[in-house]
């Protein structure tokens, strides 16, 4: 991971977090974090904003989604149609017993091979095979076959 230096920047590390925190968390605009920061006594432009929130964010990104708890051993593996442009898209959707959201994935192809590909992402992400894995309002199911030959075919641990 990488590591996390404030080195160089006019402002203190709160500051800065506090800026980017404001522009990810809520639907601001980076003029609008700037006026914030003004009324508290902070003169920063939006520009620095904009800066902060490219070189940080991701960053902080990646410490939350490492800080997150693991999946739980039941998954659901679910799929939706949407309109992009104009366009029929399928969006698959795997998420935990909890309702935590695993993985998305959208595709203009409706096929087993979706299902496959959402399903190994997922394996290779999480690092653990589900207990249980749900495959309900899908138009096909997979074989277990297939489900043991990931197993076989991935370096993950069985939960």
């Amino acid at each position: 991971m990488q590591a996390l230096s404030y080195r160089g920047y006019r402002f203190p590390p709160a500051i800065i977090q506090h800026a980017v925190w404001l522009y990810l968390r809520f639907t601001l605009s980076f003029r609008d974090v700037e006026d914030l920061l003004a009324e508290r006594g902070i003169a920063v432009s939006y520009e620095t904003i904009r800066r902060w929130v490219v070189h940080f964010g991701p960053i902080y990104g990646r410490r939350l989604r490492a800080m997150r708890p693991p999946a739980t051993g039941r998954w659901h593996l679910d799929e939706v149609f949407v309109s992009i442009a104009g366009r029929q898209m399928y969006l698959w959707r795997a998420i935990d017993d909890e309702g935590e959201v695993l993985d998305v994935l959208v595709q203009a192809r409706r096929d087993l091979d979706a299902a496959l590909r959402l399903i190994r992402k997922l394996l290779k992400r999480q690092g653990l095979f589900p207990r249980q894995l749900s495959l309900t309002g899908i138009a096909f199911t997979v074989p277990p076959c297939v489900i043991l030959d990931f197993r076989m075919s991935t370096n993950v641990a069985s939960d």
